[in-house]
């Protein structure tokens, strides 16, 4: 892995490398966005065919209750009991998440209530690259269950017993085997043999991320969480440990983006070597070689002030304090998730820990948070005012109907009094 000075050519450099590999993809999203819409079935299943060389039909497509229950048997209990374990704690935690529902009186006669509903169909994206992530599964499914949700649809490209047998785990039923930018169009619109949702939740690369972005004017979506990104922001720790962090991020994807960024240029060479260490003992075709060399790196940084004002203006995906954690979080304003100590492993927030592994990537995390059960309702407001209250809210009502000149709501008001 690279070392780097972190000066403001390095971190224009590597912000503007994100910046074109979205238009790009973007490009490629648009394309195949518009076929579906113009050609529904015929286009989805031919870049089906075409971009995961699967050949599906609208008899294919939906995965039968009979191989769903198949798959539950044959995976083996030890995923079961993993299953219950992170269900459990991805579920505590959606559960702390959920917008309540208010009441508030105002003033006499005002009264303004939230009532909290459920969207009423989601679709949960669960990738589908070298292996299925069915740890994606869980994480957006369960807090749309939380949400109460009624219809929870799931795309996945290629879905194995393990993703069929966390659906089976859910109760979800619906589960169709496509991906990529056609699957997110697909939904995002509707076609004859899938039905268009409301709202479409979930990872993927940057084409899916790009989809998900234009179809928003139209469908709903939960957040671009693409290509994945992590930074380690330490002065100390174990170097192997913190290797092997960086490079568990760096195997989901050639063009990951996993970083150190110290202060120390001894440190920074304690971690690379262990990277290179690492790296010889996973399997040749594993991602992490590619995106370590190519979009990973070690960076330099002056001082901790200024390391904390990169990752502020990177804000990454996950970010890890392994030492002066509480003292340097002070400092951390953007981030997807914070993992916070020498013990709080990446992986463990990826599968088990409760926190939602959905998350902001490409600078997104200086806008919003991961994916939560908040994200799957609507928060509708209920206004109850008494002729009292009328009485008290008339006068300054017609002021403002005058002030933009509005004669219509002031006369809804004036024909009240």
């Amino acid at each position: 892995m690279r070392i780097l000075e972190l000066t403001a050519a390095t971190e224009k450099k590597l912000l503007s490398a994100r910046v074109a590999h979205d238009v790009q993809a973007q490009r490629v999203a648009l394309r195949i966005a518009c076929d579906v819409q113009r050609r529904g079935d015929s286009a989805l299943f031919g870049w089906t065919k075409k971009l995961d060389g699967s050949e599906v039909t609208a008899r294919t497509l939906w995965i039968s209750q009979k191989q769903l229950r198949d798959a539950y048997r044959r995976v083996s209990p030890d995923l079961l009991q993993a299953f219950r374990k992170a269900g459990c704690n991805i579920r505590r935690v959606a559960e702390k998440q959920l917008p309540k529902p208010w009441s508030l009186r105002i003033e006499p006669g005002v009264r303004i209530r939230q009532i909290v509903r459920p969207i009423e169909s989601v679709a949960c994206y669960v990738p589908g690259g070298r292996a299925s992530l069915v740890s994606t599964l869980l994480m957006t499914a369960i807090p749309a269950q939380v949400a109460g949700v009624p219809r929870i649809i799931v795309a996945c490209p290629k879905p194995n017993d393990e993703v069929l047998a966390a659906a089976q785990f859910l109760g979800i039923r619906e589960i169709a085997r496509m991906g990529g930018a056609q699957a997110v169009a697909a939904l995002a619109y509707g076609t004859r043999s899938v039905p268009r949702v409301e709202k479409i939740c979930g990872p993927g690369n940057r084409y899916v991320t790009a989809a998900k972005q234009l179809a928003s004017a139209d469908c709903a979506i939960d957040l671009p969480a693409g290509p994945t990104e992590a930074i380690v922001l330490s002065d100390g720790g174990n170097p192997a440990w913190i290797a092997a962090d960086l490079l568990a991020q760096a195997e989901h994807a050639p063009d990951a983006g996993s970083f150190l960024v110290t202060t120390s240029r001894k440190f920074a060479e304690q971690v690379s070597a262990e990277v290179t260490a690492q790296l010889r003992m996973l399997a040749a075709n594993n991602p992490a070689h590619d995106s370590s060399r190519r979009s990973g790196a070690i960076l330099v940084a002056d001082s901790l002030a200024a390391a904390c004002d990169f990752v502020n203006r990177f804000a990454p995906e996950h970010l890890s304090l392994p030492a002066q954690a509480e003292s340097l979080l002070r400092g951390i304003r953007s981030s997807g998730t914070v993992f916070v100590g020498p013990w709080s492993a990446q992986p463990l927030g990826d599968y088990i820990s409760g926190s939602n592994h959905v998350l902001p990537t490409a600078g997104w995390a200086r806008r919003r948070g991961g994916l939560q059960a908040a994200d799957f309702v609507k928060c509708i407001t209920v206004q109850e005012i008494s002729r009292n209250g009328f009485a008290r809210l008339a006068d300054g009502a017609e002021t403002f109907a005058s002030a933009e000149n509005l004669p219509a709501h002031f006369n809804a008001v004036r024909i009240r009094q």
